[in-house]
Formats: C-alpha cells, structure tokens, sequence
C-alpha cells in the first residue's frame, strides 16, 4: 500500500515516537511502501535539519539517507487548482495523486478537512493504525 507522510507525521515518529513511529516501524517492516515527490523531500530535510540543530542528541543525518533510500519519489505534477485551504498542504495531494497512494497521513486541520478528493484518504494517525495496520 502507497502511503504519503505529511512532514508533521515523519518529524513526530523520528523525534517522539508514539502513533507516528509506529507508522515509521510499519514502513520498515515493509508493511507500507512510503511515497514523496521532491517538494516533500525538501521540507522534510529542511525540518529535520532544523529540529536536529534544537535537539542534538537526535542525529538526522541518518533518517536523512534512510529516507534517501528507501522511499520512492514520485515525479509530481502541479494541481490544476488549490485543493487545500493552506496552498503548501497540496503538494501533498498532488503527490498522492502522482503516485496513486489511497491515503495521506497527516494531523494538519487543512489536509484531514480534504479527505477524500480523488478517492484519497486523508486520515490522523491514530485512525491509520486502526484501519490499516490491524495485526
């Protein structure tokens, strides 16, 4: 299953853990298969790098690369309009669209209130392990 990771999702399980590893623990058990176009690519970096700097006994070098190699980017096209109330939240879309992921996870208000245009799932965390990580 193709999945999209909003950046606040990703920065939550690398930094804290909780739902959101989780999420992270599933890709890496080859449970999900995580998705992102280069956009996403670049704010996750920025994030992490950020974060990193904030907190230095987390060293983001290595989520970097991991990231790198193991998630698939997905050449994006721009959407033919404004989907999300907040216009940065829809690379996420476009990204999901691209690469025909049936759900984008996020906590972000403006994406979860989009969900499911184009038949996209837009889902917290919580509710993603819920509903598609049963064991």
């Amino acid at each position: 299953m193709k999945v999209v990771l909003d950046t606040n999702v990703l920065v939550s399980g690398v930094f804290f853990g909780g739902q959101p590893g989780k999420i992270l623990s599933a890709w890496r058990d080859d449970k999900i298969q995580l998705v992102l176009s280069m956009e996403i690519l670049e704010e996750y970096i920025e994030v992490l790098e950020r974060l990193g700097m904030l907190y230095p006994p987390i060293d983001v070098k290595p989520v970097i690369e991991l990231i790198l190699a193991n998630f698939e980017i997905i050449t994006v096209s721009p959407l033919k309009e404004p989907i999300s109330p907040d216009s940065d939240d829809d690379k996420f879309i476009a990204c999901a669209l691209a690469a025909k992921a049936e759900v984008i996870i996020s906590g972000d208000k403006h994406l979860l209130d989009v969900s499911g245009y184009e038949g996209i799932g837009i889902v917290k965390p919580s509710e993603f392990i819920k509903k598609y990580l049963k064991d």
